[in-house]
């Protein structure tokens, strides 16, 4: 059986294209082409909206997306444990511990001990640090509602909802 042509630089190669491409190579080697699939659709889709979101939104104010996601995790939570804030973020507490300092450096969130136990630390927004969360918010979130305006209500929360299975069923 002759092997399917792969595509070359000078190819135009849409995403759709790719993604059957590499399905078919997956089937033919025995892999699952449905779960690459949808792996690939997901994590492409987080790609695309990352860089949207840096690009339009956060960029101007010297964030990145994991900077403005911990800030606002700090604006809904208020003060938080660094250890918490990793695992809220799904992320080592080393790369939250640098995150953190760059944030502190910026003047935008502080380091706090606790009064009873001085071992224990919170990272809480300073006043800038609120200030530049609710007031970037909305410009956040109305890039939001426009990537998932293509879909009904009841498919954002089907999504949601299929999205939130397939992450408590996370696998070892």
């Amino acid at each position: 059986m002759a092997e399917q042509r792969v595509p070359v630089a000078e190819d135009v190669v849409t995403e759709q294209d790719y993604e059957r491409f590499a399905r078919h190579r997956i089937a033919e080697s025995g892999g699952d082409a449905d779960a690459f699939g949808l792996s690939y659709n997901v994590l492409h889709l987080a790609y695309v909206m990352i860089t949207d979101y840096e690009a339009l939104v956060h960029r101007e104010q010297g964030w990145t997306m994991p900077g403005f996601r911990l800030m606002f995790k700090l604006w809904i939570l208020g003060p938080t444990q660094p250890a918490r804030l990793a695992e809220l973020s799904g992320t080592t507490r080393s790369a939250m511990s640098n995150l953190i300092n760059t944030l502190e450096r910026a003047g935008l969130v502080e380091r706090t001990r606790d009064g009873q136990d001085r071992r224990v630390v919170f990272v809480a927004l300073t006043d800038e640090g609120r200030d530049a969360v609710s007031s970037t918010f909305p410009v956040q979130n109305a890039r939001e509602a426009r990537w998932f305006e293509a879909l009904a209500p009841a498919e954002r929360a089907q999504m949601v909802e299929l999205i939130r299975r397939v992450v408590a069923a996370r696998p070892d």
